[in-house]
């Protein structure tokens, strides 16, 4: 089924509203589907380099939009959709720790989860029902999904086709060293 649902979105790219169907694409992965926006959003950019910026911004709003979906479903209908959600995902008996310790990482979590390949609809839905607060939740989701979104368009439109196998294989260790360099960042900042 996995299979069938990727084949399905990267065959929106070649449609005349693909913007739309990006756009739709990352709406409902930020709260409930389980393909990432990048895999259609790397076939788009690739078939028209020069609206890789476009691509990026469309589905960075789209993704955003969607994740506070993720966010009213984890604060006003956790028990009903947001647990099913989340267990069907393997991440029930993790839940009531994560939610012992998620707030008092801050935004954290929502920047890495919107960064890497972790499932950003899983920290949309904790972000709620954990209260982590609105303004913290939107401010670092568009950061993180801006930042995750433009870098594809970036090295998409500056390399071309042949970056696509190498974002394809190294993007999450890509975005993981993207992490701790921020985090470092943030650290030394900080603390010298």
């Amino acid at each position: 089924m996995l299979r069938s649902l990727y084949n399905w979105t990267l065959s929106l790219a070649a449609h005349p509203r693909a913007l739309w169907a990006l756009a739709f694409v990352a709406f409902i992965e930020s709260s409930v589907f389980p393909i990432p926006p990048d895999v259609l959003m790397v076939a788009m950019i690739i078939a028209t380099p020069t609206r890789a910026f476009r691509i990026a911004a469309v589905a960075t709003v789209a993704s955003v939009l969607g994740g506070l979906l993720g966010y009213a479903i984890g604060a006003l209908a956790y028990e009903q959709i947001g647990q099913p959600i989340l267990a069907s995902l393997g991440k029930a008996d993790a839940m009531a720790e994560f939610n012992t310790r998620f707030n008092s990482l801050d935004f954290w979590p929502v920047l890495i989860a919107g960064l890497t390949p972790f499932p950003y609809k899983v920290i949309t839905i904790m972000s709620g029902w954990t209260g982590l607060p609105l303004g913290t939740f939107i401010v670092t989701s568009i950061v993180a999904r801006a930042g995750r979104f433009f870098l594809v368009a970036w090295l998409l439109h500056r390399f071309g086709a042949p970056i696509r196998e190498f974002i394809d294989r190294r993007l999450g260790l890509l975005t993981i060293l993207f992490v701790v360099l921020l985090a470092g960042g943030f650290w030394a900042v900080r603390y010298m």
